[in-house]
């Protein structure tokens, strides 16, 4: 079946690679966040469970935007752990540490998922998909706003 959207198909296949890459970028965060999220500890215990908790929240109902995007360019999300760490510049784990750490290494993971974004929002922009776009921009707004609280954060 002909596929009829815009784009060619290899310009179709670059843009759900560009997104699988937000995809398991931002998984492998929400991930990161959630377990630093059951094993925080510390004086600012109640503070910081709490930002962790608005911030996996979020980022978990993001997957499903964002592969539903990957879908919609007719292509397979992907389907194992393994594919999604493949994908992914940022690494899933989350050793428990001190609090400074954890959110450092999360402020890091934003601000690598900022770069990925704006690497497949370039490369939507080159080939005129707009859609992309639209599921992409918001998602730099968020990964933007959570670095700068992060931030705010370490102080």
């Amino acid at each position: 079946m002909s596929i009829n959207m815009g784009l060619s198909d290899d310009q179709r296949v670059a843009m759900a690679t560009a997104v699988t890459a937000v995809l398991a970028d931002t998984y492998a965060l929400y991930f990161k966040t959630h377990v630093y999220h059951w094993n925080v500890t510390g004086p600012r215990f109640n503070d910081l469970h709490m930002l962790f908790e608005q911030q996996y929240t979020e980022l978990w109902a993001a997957t499903d935007v964002i592969a539903e995007r990957i879908r919609a360019l007719d292509v397979k999300a992907p389907a194992s752990y393994a594919a999604m760490a493949a994908a992914a510049t940022v690494a899933a784990d989350g050793k428990a540490q001190k609090a400074d750490v954890m959110i450092a290494d999360l402020l890091r993971g934003h601000e690598a998922v900022v770069a990925t974004i704006r690497k497949a929002l370039e490369l939507a922009s080159q080939h005129g998909d707009d859609a992309t776009s639209d599921v992409l921009s918001p998602r730099l707004t968020v990964h933007e706003k959570f670095a700068w609280m992060l931030r705010s954060t370490l102080g």
